[in-house]
């Protein structure tokens, strides 16, 4: 069978090994994994061999222990004065390395502009297990905050040695440690003189509150964004080393095709074009890009294809293939009896919801440089698990981890589709049989065939309630799609909810949010429908069955900047509202929309989104985030679907694949609950999941037309 990605395993973002923790700690570890990912699309298998000291934290104690205790594994102060900071996390378009800045900056008390953030680099930061699930703000800023505030602590102690002085009366600010009653002064760097900060970081060293923050809190300028505005910024797909080509793969025309025949005369004849075939791998060397792309294309295969499932009969494939007893997730166990809640209720519905593949379509394909020497391996590519594709390289060419380093330039965002190392391993495989460094760059077509999509899924609601809107009953099944945020945040006594795993006929992996949006979409999809069951306003509707004041303090915020129950509504217009909790988040949105009267066509028009996520570090980023999350949203919610028949995908290109338009961006208002009094929660992905909920809540209440399957109208509304 020739190179064919679609057939290896679904790649999984997260991979740890638990092999060295002690018994206790697989469970917790099983549980925080369902809690932050769902329960279907996590595998633990393995942890890079010698990065045991350097497992990075997930929240449970065994994971806390196990990262970097020394101060000189996250930081270190020039002899010029400048910060260099070291985290495995990487910047994807979040602007993490932004936040991360700040966060250093607050706790060393030294200008942003001296900090240099080293990110994702297998040979210089500490193990990280990936940039993925909304967890640098509250993993990663707390420990680089205590590694920079255990460094200030060390610099006043040296200070205080140097002048024979007590530590109590040194403050520490601007770069400097200074002495209040004799006006003196040192600088960090005066102190140090480029030795490390070889202390421990002490487990209870306290960090400053946010309501005493001065650089977290403010909506601090993006770092090097001038270089990115200005073209200056070097992606993985730039990257050019002396002496390099440029590679290209053979791919078969369907998923699982195998090869019958290959020639390769007319490629070889071709000047500089070096072929390599090794077993199932088929790929090209060339001067340029071009020049492999002709030579590619003049490789002569034939190929033996086998049926496969097409996407007509996706959704009651997925069914058939579930399995018969669904997983729960931790949060919300089995409660009461859904019949006898079904039983008290005035009045029961019953529904079924279907969520689509779709891609991840990221502005930058797959991209790798690959170079070999003396036996090692260095990889400069765009991934959000830079560890996680040094375990794929070492286990593919069979060699010590430590004979690989992988390097993530800032790249062309991920969304969770760049977790695998695909493209690296096969830039390797290209370098090391021409003895050159070889750059390979996924085509867009590639990008869309033989990434992995999110998942598609059926999601099957039966619930009940009584008159006056007390819900009595809920139960919940999701097929393939995924267990994250599928507990409902309602207080309802009578619940089953689960997760079955399926068989997917297409490669499938995370995606923004993973399967919290469709979970979303079609909790608040129902919630509407229950509304509307018993002639009640779908926001009292949530609040009387909401108990979480962080939530109902989100749906407040949203209802009032909207003017819920305020408009005056014209034919063909309608109001949504959707919320809910994910990775610790609480969230909020009120859609506007309009619906053409002749065309179907649906125009969002205006959506307000209120955001809990505890304390605010940057604002103006926050609001970028949100107002990303909802241009995102959009195309899963309306339009974006992808199409497939018998092992191949039918619109792989931005030409025929829909994604949101400028001029399908509605106007954007957001509200930002700044919690100081909590710890701060990522943003990344949560604010995502109440717009395609509150955009069907809106299309009903427009056209009295009820879309139970994202995208809910890739043609129009059908009247």
């Amino acid at each position: 069978m020739i190179h064919d990605p679609i057939n290896a395993p679904p790649p999984e973002p997260e991979r740890y090994e638990l092999k060295s923790l002690p018994i206790h700690h697989f469970e917790l570890a099983r549980r925080e994994f369902f809690r932050i990912f769902g329960g279907g699309l996590v595998i633990a298998c393995f942890l890079e061999k010698g990065q045991a000291a350097q497992e990075s934290g997930r929240g449970g104690a065994g994971f806390n222990q196990r990262l970097p205790q020394d101060i000189a594994a996250w930081l270190h102060i020039d002899e010029d004065g400048g910060v260099t900071v070291y985290t495995g996390k990487v910047e994807v378009g979040q602007n993490s390395r932004t936040a991360l800045t700040q966060a250093v900056a607050e706790e060393l008390h030294v200008s942003s502009g001296s900090i240099r953030m080293v990110m994702g680099d297998t040979d210089l930061t500490p193990f990280d297990m990936g940039t993925f699930g909304s967890r640098t703000t509250p993993t990663m800023s707390p420990q680089l905050r205590k590694a920079a505030s255990a460094a200030r602590n060390v610099l006043i102690d040296l200070a205080a040695q140097t002048w024979g002085t007590r530590r109590e009366r040194l403050v520490a600010g601007e770069g400097e440690i200074r002495d209040p009653e004799t006006q003196r002064a040192i600088a960090y760097k005066s102190l140090l003189k480029g030795q490390k900060l070889s202390r421990a970081i002490p487990s209870d060293d306290p960090l400053s509150p946010a309501s005493h923050w001065t650089a977290m809190g403010n909506s601090l300028a993006k770092v090097d964004g001038k270089e990115f505005v200005t073209g200056k910024h070097t992606f993985p797909s730039d990257l050019k080393l002396p002496g390099m080509l440029f590679g290209k793969v053979l791919r078969p025309p369907s998923f699982g095709a195998t090869l019958v025949s290959l020639d390769t005369r007319q490629a070889e004849a071709m000047t500089g074009v070096i072929v390599v075939h090794e077993g199932d791998f088929v790929g090209i060397a060339a001067p340029s890009e071009q020049a492999a792309e002709r030579a590619i294309a003049a490789i002569q295969a034939e190929w033996k294809s086998v049926p496969q499932q097409s996407g007509k009969d996706l959704y009651e494939y997925l069914k058939k293939n579930a399995e018969s007893q669904g997983d729960h997730d931790d949060r919300t166990p089995v409660s009461g009896s859904v019949e006898s809640g079904l039983a008290a209720a005035d009045q029961r519905l019953q529904a079924t919801y279907t969520v689509a593949y779709i891609a991840h379509a990221p502005l930058e394909p797959r991209a790798a440089v690959a170079q070999w020497e003396d036996g090692k391996l260095m990889v400069w590519t765009g991934t959000q698990r830079p560890f996680g594709v040094r375990a794929e390289l070492a286990q593919a060419f069979r060699i010590p981890e430590d004979h690989v380093r992988v390097r993530m330039p800032d790249m062309g965002s991920g969304y969770g589709g760049k977790h695998s190392g695909e493209t690296a391993v096969e830039a390797a495989r290209l370098a090391r049989a021409v003895g050159r460094p070889v750059k390979l760059v996924w085509t867009r077509e590639e990008e869309f065939s033989w990434a992995y999509f999110r998942p598609a899924g059926v999601l099957e609601v039966r619930s009940g309630v009584k008159q006056d809107g007390t819900i009595t009953a809920w139960e919940f099944h999701n097929y393939n799609s995924g267990a994250a945020g599928i507990g409902t945040p309602y207080d309802i006594p009578n619940q089953r909810i689960e997760f079955h795993a399926s068989k997917s006929p297409l490669r499938q992996g995370s995606y923004r949010g993973l399967a919290a949006t469709a979970n979303h979409f079609v909790r608040e999809s129902h919630m509407d429908e229950l509304a509307h069951t018993v002639k009640m306003d779908p926001l009292e509707f949530r609040l009387k069955n909401l108990k979480d004041p962080r939530l109902r303090g989100v749906f407040e915020a949203a209802s009032t900047k909207f003017g819920w129950g305020k408009i005056r509504k014209r034919p063909a217009q309608g109001f949504g509202i959707a919320g809910g909790i994910e990775k610790g988040g609480y969230v909020a949105t009120c859609a506007e929309v309009s619906v053409d009267g002749s065309s179907g066509q649906v125009k969002i028009v205006r959506v307000v989104t209120a955001f809990d996520c505890g304390a605010v570090v940057n604002p103006d980023q926050l609001r970028n985030q949100i107002e990303g999350a909802t241009v995102m949203g959009i195309g899963g919610a309306l339009f974006e679907a992808i199409e497939f028949e018998d092992g191949r995908i039918l619109n792989g290109r931005f030409s025929r694949y829909r994604v949101p338009r400028f001029s399908d961006v509605p106007e954007i208002e957001v509200v930002l609950v700044d919690r100081k009094d909590l710890p701060s929660a990522g943003a990344g992905e949560t604010p995502l999941v109440g717009l395609a909920p509150a955009v069907g809540n809106a299309i009903f209440d427009a056209v009295g037309i009820r879309l139970r399957s994202l995208p809910m109208a890739p043609n129009g509304i059908n009247r």
